[in-house]
């Protein structure tokens, strides 16, 4: 004896739905949870002017304070102003095409629209003063500049992340002079000359939530 409704019949062919309904939305949101855009590791937007670090900074050697004038002074590191840019593009390449976005805001004072690589959440507090002047080199959270055509994000820049080294910072420190030079090599373990560091600077960065939510 059928003790169901013959429409019942119609509810096997709707949970199959559903659960392939359900397992297409578990990949599509792992695969949306890994792409860059999310983790933003490896994330490289596209800039209005095909500014390349590799010929600036590697190439021609520029110091990345030229660039960026607060890293020592300041919580954030400087977007240059169109002004830094023309220091030298009035009479280097003054026609290039790649350069329009340049030279027109140079004519009307509106600023490049330049896209953040590295964005942090606005509920943290970064000081890269902090970290710059105590021997954290930019190659540290940055990676090597010097070599992208397109700068990319090398690091997570999560809490984890900074955690495990405030937790540890030895290995990331540096002579201060150093911090801007890329191709910079310990002549001994990096870790025992961060630990002079430590010590003589007396670094022992705080895992306090406020530190970094404030």
């Amino acid at each position: 004896m059928n003790f169901f409704p013959k429409w019942c019949n119609g509810l096997r062919t709707l949970a199959g739905a559903g659960a392939a309904a359900a397992g297409l939305y578990v990949v599509a949101l792992v695969a949306y949870g890994a792409s860059p855009k999310t983790l933003n590791v490896g994330f490289a937007p596209e800039q209005p002017v095909p500014f390349s670090h590799a010929m600036h900074a590697g190439e021609l050697g520029l110091d990345c304070r030229y660039c960026h004038t607060t890293v020592e002074h300041g919580a954030r590191a400087a977007i240059p102003p169109t002004e830094t840019c023309m220091n030298c593009h009035t009479r280097i390449r003054p026609q290039s095409e790649l350069l329009a976005p340049v030279f027109a805001s140079w004519s009307d004072g509106a600023s490049v629209r330049w896209k953040r690589v590295h964005d942090l959440p606005d509920y943290v507090y970064f000081d890269h003063s902090a970290h710059v002047t105590r021997g954290v080199a930019c190659i540290s959270c940055h990676g090597r500049v010097d070599t992208m055509e397109r700068v990319r994000q090398e690091q997570p820049l999560s809490m984890g992340w900074c955690l495990d080294c405030h937790r540890n910072p030895t290995p990331n420190l540096r002579p201060p002079e150093f911090v801007t030079a890329m191709e910079w090599t310990p002549d001994r373990p990096a870790a025992e000359i961060g630990a002079e560091i430590a010590q003589a600077k007396n670094i022992q960065p705080s895992t306090d939530c406020s530190t970094c939510h404030r």
